[in-house]
């Protein structure tokens, strides 16, 4: 297939734009971050990762990897949404891996499935390593992450696709650590394409001429010319009874990925009994909209659904371990459990050392609607002289 160079450059730069916000420096806390492990062994960049730990107690955390959107173009984006989604997977006490992937430029599908394979088998390999609960692995990604989660998710036990005598190769041998599995538990799938089949139809025109859509890139060939080539990107072909849980948002003014593929994963998830909800954003454009605080506490909230996660910045008090602080979903009430007594003085503490709050507590809860986001101490002085000091997250 031939691609007009001008032509694909010019939807590789609308593309990105369009479907990628990309943060580079960002404020959310974590107690280690590992920076650019390579899951695959090659020393390539495409195939390095980034892995955040919570701030918690816990000496293992359950995982959410996360992949970017970028319409398979970029092979370098590890980090995008970090600030936003990966702060409050880090504030709910999950791991956060965040992994590059080959591009549709640097090699066809499935390179792109199979390194997410390798990813999610690489940290079950290496769990003691990074203190990693792999009991849990949950996956979210955005547009064309969004989709490689989803496929993730529904190829579970997937390792070839043979629909007629040609073979697809779904799960991949890249990495050292192929005796691992690949199965994820959970997936929260952020407006991706699902059928590339039906998109147009979705849109009722092609935005493409053809040959030149991201799906025929990173496929190598037309729809036209090599349909059966297709139905293995798609994630809604491998959905059985076994598919793990879904959350799927999308906008209903999304022009990029329209927002009827979404419905159709959400259909043919219901019809296999699959437990699985669809968030329909009024209003909502490609990240514009979606992403909001509202819909990234659903997210969390059904991670730690599936994943029975009640560790949201719980943090012992290391004086007294039948004391613990621990913050609700919405950051705003932080929670003192096992105080025997009616009420007591407490001090709020920031990360530079500096006293920001000093009062009273009438009860086990303490307002903090007014902290900034960041990492805290909490002293509480109680009437038996005696004092405990503990750390949360906002």
């Amino acid at each position: 297939m031939k691609i007009d160079q001008n032509s694909f450059l010019r939807k590789t730069f609308i593309i990105l734009v369009l479907t990628c916000v990309y943060v580079s420096c960002f404020g959310q806390q974590y107690s280690k971050k590992w920076s650019d492990v390579n899951y695959a062994g090659d020393g390539k960049g495409y195939h390095s990762m980034d892995i955040y730990l919570p701030v918690s107690s816990k000496d293992k955390h359950p995982v959410v990897v996360y992949i970017y959107g970028s319409a398979w173009f970029s092979n370098n984006m590890k980090g995008s949404d970090m600030n936003t989604i990966g702060n409050a997977l880090l504030n709910a006490g999950y791991a956060v891996v965040m992994p590059n992937h080959r591009s549709s430029t640097d090699s066809l599908f499935p390179a792109q499935i199979n390194d997410i394979k390798a990813v999610i088998r690489y940290i079950r390999g290496n769990c003691d390593k990074f203190s990693l609960d792999t009991t849990f692995i949950g996956i979210s990604g955005s547009s064309s992450g969004g989709h490689l989660a989803a496929l993730t998710g529904t190829s579970n036990n997937v390792k070839d696709f043979v629909p007629d005598s040609t073979m697809t190769h779904i799960e991949g041998n890249l990495g050292d650590y192929t005796e691992y599995s690949s199965n994820v538990n959970a997936v929260c799938d952020w407006f991706g394409p699902t059928d590339l089949l039906k998109i147009d139809s979705c849109r009722n025109s092609s935005a493409y001429a053809e040959g030149q859509s991201p799906e025929e890139i990173v496929i190598g060939c037309s729809k036209k010319a090599c349909k059966n080539k297709f139905v293995p990107l798609n994630p809604i072909t491998f959905i059985d009874s076994t598919t793990p849980p879904f959350l799927l948002f999308h906008g209903d003014a999304d022009n990029v990925v329209p927002y009827c593929e979404s419905q159709l994963l959400f259909q043919a998830l219901q019809s296999s009994g699959v437990a699985s909800e669809f968030i329909l954003v009024p209003g909502g454009q490609h990240y514009t909209g979606v992403h909001t605080s509202t819909n990234i506490n659903k997210m969390v909230d059904f991670f730690n659904g599936v994943s029975k996660n009640n560790a949201n910045s719980i943090n012992k008090l290391p004086a007294d371990k039948s004391l613990k602080i621990y913050t609700n979903s919405d950051l705003n009430t932080l929670y003192v459990d096992g105080v025997s007594e009616d009420s007591f003085d407490y001090e709020i503490i920031d990360a530079a050392g500096k006293v920001i709050s000093n009062d009273k507590a009438l009860s086990n809860r303490i307002d903090i609607t007014s902290l900034n986001h960041g990492i805290y101490i909490l002293k509480l002085h109680l009437k038996n002289e005696k004092s405990f000091t503990g750390r949360f997250v906002k």
